[in-house]
């Protein structure tokens, strides 16, 4: 990939999984030969705390800390305080100075584009940045949705966080008229899918239903497991953690149809091409290629346990 594409992962709901998606999403895609940077844009740190940093506050150089020299115009080089993880993801850090910062950039000039000013110098090398926004819609999540190529939405399955989808819908439609007109919706999530019961099969089959014409509904669904909740008390993803793990599975299928898509856009007659010739059961990675194994069986052979299949 020539150039960086930028994703926001974002909700104004809590507890959908927006910070689980970013960490999945991104070591799913490094796992992929992708070079990732994942921007914690959440003043919580929850990001920079599951992947094993405890304590963000702690940390001298964050996202309020290049924001504010943006907003400054004060030199400071874009990659400094970038965070190496050992599963090959890179992580722009965030901690409670956020908060105070989202409150000076309402008197900013052009404060809409802070961040996106930052990243156009800071994503240079990568082939992925994924922003992890937090659970409101305020000025951090406009400069996230300012700053990306796309979004993805996170949507737990019950009935009130589908209901909210709407209002995003609304906010990432205005930002694309008025701010970013190459914004686009890449697709919704859904997570936290027990299948147990008839109502998330109920919310499921409504939202594919209600939105499934104008906007994608991704075909993986992360299932509800207790096992993908203590990813991050361990500060590690669940591939490193429960490589045989249906959650696994779901996020390294999300990875595929996100490169799938990416694929499709820059070459679409190629795509095309490889698509007719490869069969139709075929449980190779999307680029179909025997030297690419998928996500999982990636996690498995590094992690010392073999996927079920």
């Amino acid at each position: 990939m020539s150039r960086c594409k930028v994703v926001a992962i974002a909700n104004q709901k809590g507890g959908t999984g927006k910070t689980t998606t970013a960490a999945s999403l991104g070591v799913a895609l490094a796992m992929s030969g992708k070079r990732v940077l994942l921007i914690d844009a959440d003043p919580q740190g929850d990001l920079t705390a599951s992947l094993g940093w405890r304590n963000p506050d702690e940390l001298e150089t964050t996202l309020a800390t290049h924001l504010e020299a943006v907003a400054r115009d004060e030199p400071l080089e874009p990659d400094a305080g970038i965070l190496k993880h050992p599963e090959g993801v890179d992580l722009m850090p965030a901690n409670i100075e956020l908060s105070g910062t989202e409150v000076a950039l309402v008197t900013a000039m052009n404060r809409e584009r802070t961040l996106k000013a930052w990243l156009d110098e800071a994503k240079h090398g990568y082939d992925y940045a994924l922003i992890d926004c937090m659970p409101s819609l305020g000025m951090l999540a406009v400069n996230a949705l300012a700053a990306a190529d796309s979004v993805i939405v996170p949507v737990q399955a019950q009935y009130l966080p589908a209901k909210g989808m709407t209002q995003l819908v609304k906010t990432i439609g205005r930002v694309k008229r008025q701010i970013n007109p190459h914004l686009e919706i890449e697709g919704v999530l859904l997570t936290l899918v027990d299948g147990r019961t008839n109502l998330a099969k109920q919310i499921e089959a409504s939202l594919r239903e209600g939105y499934g014409k104008t906007l994608r509904v991704f075909g993986a669904t992360v299932p509800l497991a207790v096992r993908a909740a203590e990813t991050s008390a361990y500060g590690k993803s669940i591939f490193q953690h429960d490589a045989k793990s249906p959650v696994a599975a779901a996020y390294a299928k999300l990875a595929e149809e996100v490169l799938e898509d990416a694929q499709r856009k820059l070459w679409p007659l190629d795509f095309r091409r490889e698509k007719a010739r490869c069969p139709s059961t075929c449980r190779r990675s999307m680029t179909c290629s025997p030297r690419r194994p998928s996500a999982t069986r990636w996690a498995a052979r590094k992690w010392g346990s073999s996927p079920s299949t």
